[in-house]
């Protein structure tokens, strides 16, 4: 098919609810992408970081390829051999706990949800403090809890039992916290929202008043988890252990996996009849999930995240240091913010035309989320492009 075929069959046949930018990916190798057209370009934001290996890393398609020829799919009243592999290693990797897999993030976060109220229904309690600009999913109980009212407004009326507080206030939240509270849910870097990270202080008050009120704390670690911060989660930069944690993402590579990870005594409420995932732990998704853990390991990935990194966000700086237009540079590993003082979107769309994929978020961030396997010459590269970009767009 050619562009103009492909857009013609989105107009007729498929539900516009995706804002569309004017392009049709057709092929992905490790950082780059190439258009219909044979355009190619330098992916610094792979598929809202589940490409977080690269486009069509070898391993995983050479896992989910072999695996597709023994078994792709088996109820999950049977054992499954490879589910059972890679929750042993996402357990060996995160904290001392169980896990329930699923497809997506929403739905590790839906999981969570049904979790507390399971937790807290001897008591009475239900409610879920969420902070504001959080994102958490697209369902409507995490449409909800997602602390961004643009999400949520054409939704009303919309499920109870949710509370929001400003984040990185604790007086915030514990005057969201009442009788009915049961669980606190935060992104210890908060995506959709801007880049904006957890001050460590704030997360250790935060673990403390769980603690003091028997209240469980839940990491979203959707975006966060699996590498990106240079551990494979973030609350290990931050010495805090949740209850509770959300994963997907880069967990499939690429390959759609959602998983919910929980301390045992509170996961042990789940018990058959409580929740369910027709195609959650399938083979190939296991097997996609048990590739990505095994390559970022034999490949040392969390080494080059944590020492390009630095690199990355001193560049980025030194850009400040030179283009007004920039308010500032933060993230942690390979999950970037660059702020500027106006919305991003055409200095975003500046970068893309001249070969390089970015994203803007919470209008006045650029979102920059390299593969965690990124080598240094393309970095360079990169850089150079939104250097340029900036130039172009904004002057000298």
């Amino acid at each position: 098919m050619d562009n103009l075929t492909v857009k013609d069959y989105y107009q007729r046949y498929i539900i516009g609810c995706y804002g569309k930018e004017d392009f049709v990916f057709v092929k992905g190798k490790d950082v780059w992408l190439w258009d219909i057209n044979g355009k190619k370009y330098l992916d610094f934001f792979p598929g809202w970081a589940v490409s977080g290996l690269g486009h069509c890393p070898k391993e995983v398609v050479n896992a989910v390829c072999k695996q597709a020829k023994k078994l792709m799919h088996v109820a999950n009243n049977y054992y499954i051999d490879v589910q059972a592999l890679c929750a042993k290693k996402l357990i060996e990797i995160s904290f001392d706990g169980k896990v329930f897999f699923c497809n997506s993030g929403a739905e590790a976060n839906e999981a969570a949800i049904k979790l507390c109220r399971l937790y807290g229904s001897k008591t009475g309690r239900y409610k879920i403090i969420s902070m504001k600009n959080s994102f958490h999913g697209r369902t409507l109980a995490t449409v909800t809890m997602t602390g961004q009212e643009k999400y949520s407004a054409p939704f009303v009326p919309l499920p109870e039992g949710f509370g929001y507080a400003e984040f990185n206030d604790i007086s915030s939240l514990n005057s969201s916290i009442d009788d009915k509270t049961v669980a606190v849910i935060v992104e210890p870097i908060q995506g959709e929202g801007g880049i904006n990270v957890a001050d460590k202080q704030y997360l250790k008050h935060l673990r403390e008043i769980c603690n003091q009120k028997d209240l469980l704390l839940i990491f979203d670690e959707v975006q966060t988890g699996m590498g990106r911060t240079g551990h494979y989660f973030a609350f290990q930069h931050f010495d805090v252990e949740p209850d509770i944690m959300t994963l997907a993402k880069t967990l499939g590579g690429g390959f759609p996996v959602g998983a919910m990870i929980a301390k045992k005594e509170i996961a042990d409420l789940m018990v058959p009849g409580t929740h369910a995932s027709t195609f959650g732990g399938n083979p190939l998704a296991c097997s996609a999930a048990i590739a990505v853990i095994e390559t970022i390991q034999k490949k040392k990935l969390l080494e080059n995240v944590s020492f390009l990194s630095l690199y990355l966000i001193s560049e980025l700086r030194k850009l400040q240091g030179k283009f007004p237009v920039i308010k500032e540079v933060r993230g942690i590993g390979f999950m970037v913010g660059m702020e500027l003082k106006v919305p991003a979107a055409k200095f975003v769309a500046r970068c893309r035309n001249n070969g390089l994929l970015l994203n803007c978020t919470h209008e006045t961030v650029v979102r920059i989320m390299p593969p965690l396997g990124i080598k240094k010459s393309h970095l360079i590269k990169g850089l150079s492009i939104i250097k340029k970009s900036l130039v172009e767009e904004f002057g000298n």
